[in-house]
């Protein structure tokens, strides 16, 4: 199958075509395709020269496969059955998509919720390989995740060293250390963005563990390849100018549609992408994934495999280069740097002052401002705000124009699927059962009474993700913010904080982030999570 992009909104079609014309006649998809850092101006030049290595990963990234089918043998020889990847944002969002794809078992370890890190560390630690990922070496939540299981595995009496991977740009902390514990490392390439990775060893390693075909990525990647650098023809280009355009004219929400395609969650991996590249300096691309349409003037949807305003089909490996480029297009449009992230420091910065600030004391939450039921809501809420139905009705008539509403869940993500169901239940039964208890299906209930996009996303997975557009894109966007009570909380050995402890911090530091611009901002905690989950459901249905 063929890269490709086709419009069904004829007015998108005749903006994105002028806007191409424009690009090719300054030599803009050739500039691209061979590397020229000077295309998103002076200010953007110097990182934007250490992060143009995507454009060479389906060549470079071959060099991995030699090294990938051994250690590949080598899981098989320990009779690895659970390979689990812990890391955050593009760390681990690309590897997500490509073993849901090729339907190979991946477990994602992108959370600090107590109950699911302990449900996956519990899981078949004798057969379990972890693959500890971040460009960095300084991501917390990693962090947190090594040093739980290098005590899981001591504890079932297996040498760490055996069963831990690491994935890393050279030089950082995190090589070190594994260097230091007698891991095997795998260096990425360090001039290649995290979100920009999907075909770098972040996005390969984890899934040719998994038992993905990754050299068949590459292969599809390296078919579109050449297409990049032409001013016709080129599907980076065309996706590129129709999200710049659409966004220029004021169509800034994206809403992404993968129903009828092969691949399983790319959206997900779409919208990080998107929002961490193009959200800042006010501007950007709102991407709602799990979102249906609406029809209203600023949104445009776009397929993947699937009808839309624009669509995009073509295998997965060429999928990624071609959404990588048209976001890197977009960027130039939108005149942002597509490689900076200039505001995802503020809630990791807000963590950490919390967390400092509060010693051994309890973390500053506040008093709740109502309770209802197992559901104690937190914010600047009118006095006229009685109950949780009102606070809903209220943030939803909060939203502005052009505004969105960002739900943000600090929970279990799992945990629906943990709910005691009958044993003869059909698949219909069964997801109706998990939809009732699952936090993420408020998501849908709001959005049908509104006409304004509802985003979803479990925290702290989406700092990595749309948390940069929510504090550097427009300043439109309305946050309800959930977490919960942890009755069994897991200490981080060598750290002075709890899993819940760092969770909830997490939480508050976003949540200062957004309230510092002014912003609506309430977060609802549950005192029961699972009744707390079906009591805020039920009143969403009330709105």
């Amino acid at each position: 199958m063929e890269a490709s992009i086709t419009f069904g909104d004829d007015a998108l079609a005749a903006r994105a075509a002028e806007a191409a014309r424009e690009l090719a006649a300054a030599g803009v998809p050739e500039a691209l395709a061979a590397g020229d850092p000077t295309l998103w101006g002076p200010a953007a030049e110097s990182q934007a020269a250490d992060r143009l290595g995507w454009l060479d990963l389906p060549t470079t990234s071959r060099s991995l496969l030699p090294r990938l089918a051994e250690l590949a043998e080598r899981a098989r020889e320990q009779e690895v059955e659970h390979v689990v990847l812990a890391g955050m944002g593009g760390s681990s969002l690309a590897a997500e998509v490509i073993c849901a794809s090729a339907d190979v078992p991946l477990t994602v370890l992108d959370t600090t919720d107590p109950a699911q890190v302990r449900r996956v560390l519990a899981d078949r630690p004798e057969r379990t390989l972890v693959v500890l990922a971040s460009k960095s070496g300084t991501t917390v939540e990693t962090d947190a995740h090594r040093r739980l299981y290098e005590r899981a595995f001591r504890d079932a009496g297996i040498d760490p060293a055996t069963r831990i991977l690491v994935v890393t740009d050279p030089g950082s902390p995190l090589e070190q250390t594994g260097i230091e514990s007698g891991y095997t490392v795998v260096q990425a390439d360090p001039r290649v963005g995290g979100r920009y990775s999907a075909l770098s060893a972040f996005g390969l390693v984890p899934s040719a563990l998994a038992g993905a075909d990754v050299a068949r990525l590459l292969d599809e990647a390296a078919e579109v390849r050449p297409l990049l650098a032409l001013p016709e023809g080129n599907p980076g280009l065309e996706l590129g100018a129709a999200l710049g355009a659409a966004a220029l004219a004021g169509r800034d929400k994206l809403v992404l549609d993968a129903s009828l395609s092969a691949t399983t969650g790319l959206p997900d991996w779409i919208e990080q992408l998107v929002a961490e590249s193009t959200g800042k300096q006010g501007r950007g691309i709102l991407p709602v994934a799990g979102g249906e349409p609406t029809g209203v003037p600023d949104e445009i949807v776009a397929g993947i495999a699937t009808d839309g305003a624009v669509r995009a089909d073509g295998p997965l490996g060429a999928q990624f280069l071609v959404w990588e480029y048209a976001t890197a297009i977009a960027g130039r449009m939108l005149g942002v740097d597509p490689f900076d992230q200039p505001n995802v420091a503020e809630a990791k910065d807000g963590t950490a002052r919390i967390l400092a600030e509060a010693g051994e004391g309890p973390l500053p939450t506040g008093a709740p401002v109502l309770v209802d039921g197992p559901v104690e809501a937190y914010g600047d809420l009118p006095a006229d705000v009685k109950d949780l139905s009102g606070a809903l009705t209220w943030l939803l008539s909060a939203i502005p124009e052009r505004g969105y509403l960002a739900v943000t869940a600090f929970l279990d993500r799992e945990a629906a699927f943990e709910v005691p169901v009958p044993p003869d239940a059909s698949f219909e039964v069964l997801t109706d059962i998990w939809a009732a208890h699952d936090a993420a299906t408020l998501q849908g209930l709001l959005a049908v009474r509104t006409d304004r996009p509802v985003t979803f996303g479990w925290g702290p997975r989406y700092l990595h993700s749309t948390g940069q557009y929510h504090k550097g894109g427009p300043q439109d966007g309305v946050f309800l913010q959930i977490t919960g009570d942890v009755p069994d909380d897991l200490p981080v050995p060598g750290r002075p904080y709890t899993l819940g402890r760092l969770q909830l911090a997490q939480a508050l530091g976003d949540l200062d982030a957004l309230r510092g611009r002014g912003r609506p901002a309430v977060r609802l905690h549950l005192t029961d999570r699972e009744a707390g989950v079906r009591h805020l459901l039920a009143a969403a249905r009330e709105v």
